[in-house]
């Protein structure tokens, strides 16, 4: 298999799915799509909170890079807005999901792994955290404490259509 073919299957399913979210466009997402036209291997995705939760009213950008074996191996996700989540790591981003790293099998698609994302904002997993003074909070079951930081965070960082990191 050429260089060129590998590439032409990812692209040709990233293709697929694009068609699909345009017709039926995900709930949580904003945006999904190519960076640009004549990058499909690079994605951007905006994200809406989540009503009812701390999280309501946010609004965060995130990076997604696809691999040339997609959908073989998992796309690489991170938060470009930051956003105070136990599983997330404030700096860079990073998510901590089992999806995106020992759990992908190729039945997923960029449209569902963004809906488990979306999902990880209202199931945080304390005890595997990348923002340790979030989780401390969880942790502690001071969820006032808690709730008022991801809503201060989820106001002052939400996206506004520019990228701030």
């Amino acid at each position: 298999m050429t260089s060129s073919s590998r590439v032409q299957s990812p692209i040709k399913r990233l293709l697929t799915e694009l068609q699909s979210y345009q017709s039926d466009p995900n709930d949580a997402l904003l945006e999904l799509g190519p960076v640009d036209d004549d990058e499909l291997m690079h994605w951007r995705a905006v994200m809406k909170g989540v009503p009812g939760t701390a999280y309501q009213g946010g609004r965060w950008a995130l990076d997604i890079h696809i691999p040339n074996n997609y959908p073989l191996s998992p796309p690489t996700i991170r938060f470009i807005t930051p956003i105070c989540h136990p599983n997330v790591d404030f700096k860079t981003g990073e998510i901590c999901l089992d999806l995106l790293k020992t759990s992908w099998t190729p039945a997923y698609t960029i449209t569902t792994t963004m809906t488990s994302i979306h999902q990880l904002l209202t199931s945080a997993e304390p005890d595997s955290p990348l923002n340790v003074d979030i989780a401390q909070l969880f942790r502690q079951e001071d969820y006032v404490g808690a709730e008022a930081l991801i809503r201060f965070y989820t106001e002052t960082e939400r996206y506004d259509g520019r990228i701030r990191r």
